[in-house]
């Protein structure tokens, strides 16, 4: 008799949707998929096979996905240990931490980049990867973010001196039973920071390097097809990204109760204790 009760309440409040809120749905996808569906129609299938083609887009391609790697290793090994330790032992240097994370959003790009080319020993100057270097600067707020809601989310103390009481070091402490909890958070540092890298434009052209986005700026005069079909092989390739994640978040979700969302676990996440 509850569940039928039940029923019916969710179905009472199906009905009671308001119309506006559908309107506003079907006015933003079509915001959304309107210009997509015209590039492309504007493109053809064909244009993506002549992209693929073209003289240095395999090259820009690997550079792009070799700087992502490197940026999200990166960017994972210098934030999560410092995310779990200021939760831990430093609680009000968060606020702090939060502000200094967020100053690669507010210090322009071009300020960085003529910043760090001045102090850069030469031998890193003449390495693509010291790009990495910056893009793990410029994916900060992200990242940190990311991990920061993960974190909130968990009863961290508790975990930890559940480990600590079971014999666990701070390393099998963070191996075993922080990051199996943080996974999700992870992840959506990773897609972020992998969006920001295939995105990224300003310090890649002015350290001279042909990243993806720099060679389709080179391309676009060549042929209007191509350039927007490279567009959205871009828009595609970051979907793809944003897709993996949801799949994944969403499994890990169902095991322990959490919900994800594309910049944080769910508030109800259940935590996995030490084995």
């Amino acid at each position: 008799m509850a569940e039928v009760t039940r029923a019916a309440a969710v179905s009472s409040r199906a009905r009671s949707l308001p119309v506006w809120r559908w309107v506003i749905l079907t006015v933003a996808g079509a915001y959304f998929l309107i210009p997509l569906a015209a590039a492309l129609h504007f493109t053809g299938i064909s244009a993506f096979g002549h992209v693929v083609n073209q003289p240095g887009f395999s090259g820009a391609v690997t550079l792009s996905l070799k700087l992502a790697l490197v940026t999200t290793v990166l960017s994972l090994i210098l934030m999560v240990p410092t995310a779990v330790y200021v939760h831990l032992r430093l609680p009000r240097a968060r606020r702090l931490l939060e502000g200094i994370t967020i100053l690669p959003i507010v210090i322009p790009p071009v300020v960085l980049i003529l910043g760090v080319l001045q102090v850069a020993p030469v031998s890193l100057k003449s390495s693509p990867y010291l790009l990495a270097l910056e893009y793990v600067i410029l994916s900060m707020p992200f990242s940190y973010r990311a991990l920061d809601a993960g974190l909130r989310a968990l009863d961290l103390k508790t975990l930890t001196e559940a480990a600590g009481s079971l014999g666990a070091g701070w390393t099998g402490t963070l191996w075993r039973v922080i990051l199996p909890n943080l996974r999700t958070a992870m992840l959506s540092a990773v897609v972020l920071t992998v969006a920001l890298v295939l995105g990224e434009y300003t310090m890649a052209t002015l350290d001279s390097y042909e990243t993806f986005p720099v060679w389709m700026v080179q391309n676009e005069q060549a042929s209007a097809q191509v350039s927007v079909a490279a567009s959205l092989f871009a828009l595609f390739v970051t979907w793809l990204f944003l897709m993996l994640i949801t799949v994944i978040g969403t499994r890990q979700a169902r095991k322990t109760g959490g919900e994800v969302t594309l910049l944080s676990v769910g508030a109800r996440q259940q935590t996995q204790g030490p084995e």
